[in-house]
């Protein structure tokens, strides 16, 4: 009966006038297995559709009557009659092609069964051939600057839902929302929308002489999770700009092998269909099939402009089977404007993703996310551009999201749907409804770690409630911070802890204001007082923020070997941020630090000070400045904290140091330079490298406090950036240079294994290195009871392998890592291996 239900409710949507066209919508199936048919093309002249994993079909058509082509290598080639009065919806089914010889079609060949010898006799290769060696380039980087309007709609609705799951108890109160229930044709199955987002905005980019881009918000029209990070941002992270002519698509992270790639033959099957018109202009029409579900491909239509060899079209469909966490599947249909024969610009996108949380089982729960981007009103090379983008602000001010239905009529690109029109007034009245808010509070706590108390407050972390270490024994530490909205231009936050035995109470509080939204110019200040286990992460100090988190060491649950070379440590720090220019910020901070050893009897740092003075505390009074630059950035929010949307862009870093004695009880006169450069890659199919660049230089005598300490990692939890078989302290430098390089292989190796790929696990390699040097000098002035070494000699180095993607279901989150010591085996007590455990929590 439900399924009867269901059926009916799909059948109702068959006819949707959009954009003055009308929707053709129907199924396909073989005559003789009765089997529905994937992949089959219809056209009817202006517009191709493509017949999804259950056969079903939308095709938009100009008449209610008519007659469309449908194919399907294998079957024989018909034209299907079709009247919209008539039918609900149109039943297709195709007969299987007697001879399986080449087709003739209006002077296009149509390969229906064919296995060519090489690529070269393959019709299709001749076309893209000649798209190659075009060099086909996004003309927006041919410009000396440009600006357009850009609008965007992102919908995410629940899908896959039934009778059963809507009329449970827990929905009491909501039936509201249900009466807005759609019917995905590509299933068959319910979805209704939960959020709702309309952005207006206007581009600017100059390329010369230096490359500068602003993004202008002009209007937002919002409903649904605004003020939730976590999940806001898990939303951005769906989506990455990529240039349908580069050989790797960046979806996920993941390299998928373009079908407009030169390495395409060797990935995909393209069969040369019937000519097709698209937006008046004759095309080619070729399919593409992946050759292997072992690789990240789609499968879909290309459509080449037979006069420019350009791309008007293109479909992109991901296998039913895709390997990529939390997704079931991807479908894009991205239109290009084709300027002459070398360039193009984008004219419009359509992406939509099919997530699950549960699981990837057809019938899961989940949600389609889909976002529609378009662009219009273009210019190019005007020198008022390049003053437009020095005084334009990237945030305009609160009216922004205040613009009424007049404004929106008349700027969107598109008209909304009167279906999503009832989205807006549903949602408006469901984030009214207390249960509501309650639940969405604990899936945003669950995922950001904060739970948010009356709307101004957050409480967290939780993942950082308990640690264990030998000084303290069992500790508890909990914090809390304002939180009003993601776009907060001020936040207090402070955190306190305690050990159970050396029962003592520890805390930090801090605050940041900003004071200029669109230079950032925000002040800040944090005290603490705390342990620390400065070695296992020297370079923090790289790091300007004035935000109270953990540190690791001290927190951590599990070591191996001792865990009491930790610090007291009372920190008053002063900061000021500017960004002058765009994803570039200079940051000026004065601190001044109180350094004891946590336990003396078997941990000390005393030194030597200026009046020959045998002293155990060590007071350090600097001034620094920060240069950091993240060329490509993008965040999800504009106010004092921002999340950055994960891409695939290099952070640089330099920080100089100026330590001044004499300044409150200061004992060090010392200078110091750091660098730090962190770049993402994306290698084709085989994956994603992770590249850190770390090195430093000390001009001053300092003692052991103020050294500089190769990162160790006694723990059983894998650390980014840091030794995993080092001690704390087994290496002090003054000067040193770390390299750290991590390839993600996505499965690259395991998924050609049958037995592997049913385990859905993923395989990493890393490397690890490091040179450093030590003066006597500096070891003269400290007094503490460990041995000063310094990898001077020899490069220190660790190398091994991982397993990541360990879990059940869509639960993937937990890797594995198997650590060797490549050197200075000879050291006491050197851990030759060892095997770390993390989480991983991702795509």
């Amino acid at each position: 009966m439900i399924k009867k239900l269901f059926f009916c409710s799909f059948t109702c949507l068959v006819i949707i006038k959009i954009d003055g066209q009308l929707k053709l919508t129907g199924k396909i199936t073989d005559f003789d297995s009765q089997k529905t048919i994937t992949g089959a093309v219809l056209n009817n002249k202006q517009n191709t559709a493509i017949s999804d994993n259950n056969g079903f079909f939308e095709l938009n058509v100009q008449d209610s009557t008519g007659v469309i082509t449908v194919q399907k290598r294998d079957y024989r080639l018909q034209k299907i009659a079709y009247d919209l009065h008539a039918d609900s919806l149109l039943p297709i089914v195709l007969h299987r092609a007697v001879n399986t010889a080449n087709k003739y079609i209006e002077g296009v060949i149509i390969n229906t069964k064919k296995k060519y010898k090489n690529k070269k006799e393959n019709p299709a290769y001749a076309i893209l051939k000649a798209v190659w060696k075009r060099h086909y380039k996004n003309a927006f980087d041919t410009y000396d600057n440009y600006k357009y309007s850009e609008y965007q709609k992102l919908e995410a609705s629940l899908n896959n839902l039934d009778s059963s799951f809507i009329n449970k108890k827990i929905f009491k109160g909501m039936e509201f929302m249900f009466k807005n229930v759609d019917t995905a044709f590509s299933t068959g199955k319910a979805f209704v929308p939960i959020y709702m987002n309309e952005q207006l905005s206007t581009y600017y980019k100059v390329n010369r002489p230096f490359s500068k881009e602003k993004k202008v918000l002009i209007a937002e029209k919002a409903s649904g999770f605004e003020d939730y990070q976590f999940m806001v941002q898990t939303i951005q992270n769906l989506y990455k700009d990529f240039n349908i002519y580069d050989n790797q698509l960046n979806f996920f992270d993941k390299g998928f092998t373009s079908p407009l790639s030169t390495e395409g033959f060797g990935v995909y099957d393209y069969t040369l269909m019937q000519d097709n018109i698209i937006d008046g202009e004759a095309c080619y029409t070729i399919k593409y099939i992946p050759r292997s579900n072992a690789v990240f491909a789609f499968r879909g239509v290309i459509f080449i402009s037979k006069e420019a060899f350009a791309v008007k079209k293109i479909t992109l469909n991901s296998p039913k089977n895709i390997d990529v966490n939390f997704i079931r599947g991807v479908n894009a249909e991205l239109t290009y404007h084709i300027i002459d024969d070398k360039s193009f610009r984008p004219e419009k996108s359509q992406i939509m993703v099919d997530m699950s949380l549960l699981n990837k089982k057809a019938n899961a729960k989940g949600l389609y996310v889909n976002r529609i981007v378009s662009y219009k009103d273009f210019e190019v090379n005007k020198p008022e551009i390049a003053k437009e983008i020095e005084t334009k602000t990237q945030r305009e001010d609160q009216h922004i999201y205040t613009k009424d239905e007049a404004f929106w009529n008349h700027q969107r690109h598109e008209p909304l749907t009167p279906k999503d029109s009832l989205t807006y007034q549903n949602l408006n009245r469901l984030w009214q409804l207390p249960k509501f808010k309650t639940a969405v509070k604990l899936v945003e706590a669950i995922g950001s770690g904060f739970y948010n108390i009356g709307n101004a407050v957050d409480v967290g972390n939780l993942y950082s409630l308990y640690g264990h270490n030998d000084i303290e024994g069992d500790r508890l530490r909990l914090g809390a911070r304002t939180f009003f909205s993601r776009n907060d231009m001020w936040r207090l936050e402070g955190y306190g802890a305690y050990g159970f035995r050396d029962q003592k109470f520890k805390f930090g509080i801090g605050g940041r204001y900003m004071l200029d939204k669109y230079k950032r110019f925000t002040l800040g200040y944090r005290f603490k007082r705390d342990l620390q286990q400065l070695a296992v992460d020297p370079m923090g100090e790289m790091n300007s923020s004035v935000g109270t988190g953990r540190s690791f060491a001290s927190s951590s649950i599990a070591n191996t070997g001792n865990n009491f070379y930790l610090s007291n440590i009372v920190e008053n720090n002063i900061y000021a941020s500017v960004e002058p220019f765009l994803n570039f910020q200079v940051t000026l901070d004065g601190s001044y630090r109180e350094i004891k050893a946590a336990d003396p009897r078997r941990f000390n740092i005393n030194y030597i000070s200026r009046v020959g003075v045998e002293k155990s505390q060590a007071n350090d009074a600097r001034a620094s400045l920060v240069l950091t630059y993240r060329p490509g950035a993008q965040f999800a929010e504009y106010g004092v904290d921002r999340n950055m949307i994960k891409r695939l862009f290099p952070t640089f870093t330099l920080r100089y140091t100026k330590g001044i004695s004499g300044v409150f009880k200061s004992d060090f006169n010392y200078d110091r330079i750091q660098f730090s450069y962190v770049q993402p890659v994306l290698i084709g199919s085989i994956g994603q490298s992770n590249i850190n660049i770390e090195g430093g230089k000390t001009f001053g005598t300092v003692p052991l406090s103020l050294m500089n300490v190769l990162p160790g990692n006694q723990s059983y939890i894998s650390i980014p950036n840091t030794f995993s078989q080092l001690d704390y302290y087994e290496f002090v430098t003054d000067a040193y240079s770390n390299l750290f390089w991590e390839h993600h292989f996505n499965g690259w190796v395991f998924n050609r294994i049958p037995l592997l790929k049913k385990l859905k696990l993923r395989e990493i390699v890393f490397f690890r290195g490091a040179w450093g040097s030590l003066r006597s000098d500096n070891i003269d002035v400290s007094r503490s009871n460990i041995v000063y070494k310094a990898p001077k000699d020899h490069i220190y180095y660790e190398y091994g392998f991982g397993i990541e993607n360990i879990g059940f279901s869509n639960f993937r989150m937990f890797r594995a890592d198997f650590n060797w010591r490549g050197n200075y085996l000879d050291h006491p007590e050197a851990r030759k291996f060892g095997i770390k455990v993390g989480l991983q929590l991702g795509f």
